[in-house]
């Protein structure tokens, strides 16, 4: 009961600060229940980015990951943008640095370089492209044909694009340490287990390409590879009524919520970003309070960064 009427307090305290901050909450869909539930908007990382670019608020909390405040502050240089933990990291952007990306083009001088959103504003602002996982395969089909191109930082993204477009790529040997661990032993027991339920499957994970010939083998044969937000509209459209659910497990909270009437089963119980969860409602409060922590990315760095995230947002 304790616990109850402290969060009540927290979550009113939460509103009348943002209302002081002229502020708008952003929340991943990894993050913990309780800060999607405190938050104006949900979504993954492009939906993220959209929104940020396109709202009137003075201030922007955004509930995530480094990369996804910087990219934040990228597209808004006039507006205060907030992580309430700075130390909430992402072991895939760690994979990369704007140094080692440099290198790599020196030996491709003539490449197109696509970096996955989960990067540094630094790398990003040695890219040309930047894409989502949402919309990652629009931008490589958006780069001619004939030309080379340096896909970064997840290799297992990469290993998909190239099946999906037919594409030769140099991929960048990065990895999301959860979703690497989701392997191809843990899908096949899943689907043992429940037989009658659909796959979602985010293309991050180790066992992508076993699960792209299932579901390319006989029609579906109930495996979809998608975002997160491709999930949250699968879950909705399709008339299954089982899921299991391979990313991060806090999407579930959100597929819950919205499909009451659905079951979803992650995985792995222990598929958990540790930094998705450093955020919390103390950590969200105390950053409207104190206006902390402020996000900002060098001008020139932004500048050129700006470039690659703005052609990733005008491909839909």
């Amino acid at each position: 009961m304790q616990t109850a009427k402290i969060t009540y307090n927290i979550v009113e305290e939460i509103k009348y600060w943002k209302k002081v901050r002229e502020a708008t909450i952003l929340a991943h869909n990894y993050q913990l229940p309780e800060v999607q539930d405190i938050a104006d908007y949900v979504g993954d990382s492009l939906e993220l980015a959209r929104y940020a670019a396109k709202t009137n608020a003075k201030t922007i909390v955004l509930c995530g990951v480094k990369f996804m405040a910087e990219t934040a502050a990228i597209l808004n240089p006039d507006k205060t943008v907030l992580i309430p933990d700075p130390n909430a990291g992402c072991s895939l952007c760690d994979t990369i640095n704007a140094e080692q990306l440099r290198a790599w083009k020196k030996k491709h001088p003539n490449a197109v370089v696509v970096a996955y959103v989960n990067t540094s504003a630094e790398v990003k602002a040695e890219s040309d492209y930047c894409c989502t996982s949402s919309n990652f395969l629009k931008v490589i089909e958006a780069i001619p044909k004939d030309k080379e191109i340096l896909f970064l930082p997840d290799m297992f993204l990469g290993a998909y694009a190239e099946a999906k477009t037919g594409r030769r790529l140099h991929i960048w040997m990065g990895e999301c340490h959860v979703h690497a661990g989701i392997r191809p032993e843990d899908i096949d027991a899943m689907r043992r287990k429940y037989p009658n339920a659909k796959l979602l499957i985010h293309p991050e994970c180790s066992c992508v390409s076993q699960c792209l010939y299932l579901s390319s083998a006989n029609g579906s044969n109930g495996v979809s590879i998608l975002s997160t937000s491709g999930m949250i509209r699968e879950a909705k459209a399709s008339p299954a009524k089982e899921f299991i659910i391979a990313t991060e497990v806090g999407l579930l909270h959100r597929l819950k919520k919205e499909n009451p009437d659905k079951i979803f089963i992650p995985v792995k119980e222990d598929a958990v970003c540790k930094y998705m969860k450093m955020i919390t409602l103390d950590k969200v409060l105390n950053s409207l309070k104190e206006m902390v922590y402020v996000v900002k990315v060098e001008e020139e760095v932004a500048r050129r960064a700006r470039v690659a995230i703005e052609r990733m947002l005008q491909i839909t």
